[in-house]
């Protein structure tokens, strides 16, 4: 994979970043060693990014994948670059997020360090003490880069404004499926005005956080070819989906086993802890496959469910996926 300079930070990354948040309790609950052995398949295939966060609980993963690459195969792992996120608002939790991070994952320096799920300017004015730490720590040499991540366009236009912030991690698939104040186009409008301010741009949720898996070679395609981003983290569970990324990636064509090895994944509908019962997914699915439950959390009937996605554009929290 030809790599790819991403904004002001002269770190060169490769196009597809290995997003870990698949692997997390959150999502496929991976063991340990599968998880690492994932990691590792992706490294030895050219990807040299990789995205978490403290939420994620990921960290152990990418230590042991670090360390079994360099000790196995005497791969160097100085060219990878591990960009993490938190919800920290003070100096003290950015300073602790970030000396965690290091300390769980056994490395010197992080890629990145991100402020998690920025809405607007007023959220980054509410973190401003952490933003300001983080930039100590850059100067410290403990980060390389620092930004935020967001599924607002608000947000992505209010951090293009900031010149201390390097990196903008945004939501963007060409059905909108997550972005929470507009469009696919208002976002990507956002994204380019970023750009042309310097920022380095990796995406997120290009597939519409598994909605769009029918579709998924077009897309990944689609999201490569979007000027504005250096990588896109995607989410990856099986040595075939990454070889197959991978490929895609690198600009060839994948062999017809590896498509049908990753088509032939069972997928289901997840929804997660933080639903709040809006109902509004209950109201648009047209298959009569959610409802509401005791606690008053969304459900699924997957007898019924036929894993169309529409769903998921009516969550404004984003917490119903295809996995």
């Amino acid at each position: 994979m030809k790599r790819r300079v991403l904004g002001k930070t002269g770190l060169e990354v490769a196009p597809l970043c290995f997003g870990t948040l698949s692997l997390s309790p959150l999502h496929g609950a991976f063991p340990l060693q599968k998880g690492a052995d994932l990691i590792k398949t992706a490294l030895d295939l050219g990807i040299n990014m990789i995205d978490t966060a403290e939420l994620y609980e990921t960290y152990p993963y990418i230590k042991a994948a670090m360390c079994e690459r360099q000790s196995q195969h005497n791969g160097a792992v100085s060219d990878v670059y591990v960009f993490s996120k938190s919800y920290a608002v003070t100096a003290a939790d950015a300073r602790g997020s970030v000396e965690k991070a290091l300390r769980e994952t056994g490395l010197d320096q992080l890629g990145g360090f991100l402020l998690h799920e920025q809405e607007s300017e007023y959220t980054l004015k509410g973190h401003r003490e952490a933003l300001d730490e983080l930039v100590r720590l850059r100067a410290k040499g403990l980060i390389r880069s620092l930004g935020i991540s967001t599924h607002h366009i608000a947000a992505v236009r209010a951090a293009a404004a900031l010149p201390e912030i390097d990196i903008i991690h945004p939501l963007y698939n060409y059905k909108g499926y997550g972005i929470a104040d507009g469009t696919a186009a208002q976002m990507l409008s956002a994204i380019a005005q970023a750009f042309e301010c310097g920022k380095g741009i990796y995406g997120m949720k290009i597939l519409g956080g598994g909605h769009l898996c029918g579709e998924a070679e077009a897309r990944l395609r689609e999201g490569l070819a979007i000027p504005y981003f250096s990588a896109i983290a995607v989410g990856m569970k099986s040595d075939a989906e990454i070889r197959l990324n991978c490929t895609i990636a690198a600009g060839g064509e994948a062999a017809p086993e590896l498509r049908q090895a990753v088509a032939a994944t069972e997928r289901h509908l997840l929804i997660e802890d933080w639903c709040q019962g809006c109902g509004n997914c209950v109201k648009r699915c047209v298959s009569k496959a959610l409802r509401l439950n005791d606690q008053g959390k969304a459900e699924v009937d997957v007898r019924r469910c036929v894993l169309c996605g529409y769903c998921a554009a009516d969550c404004p929290e984003f917490c119903i996926k295809v996995v």
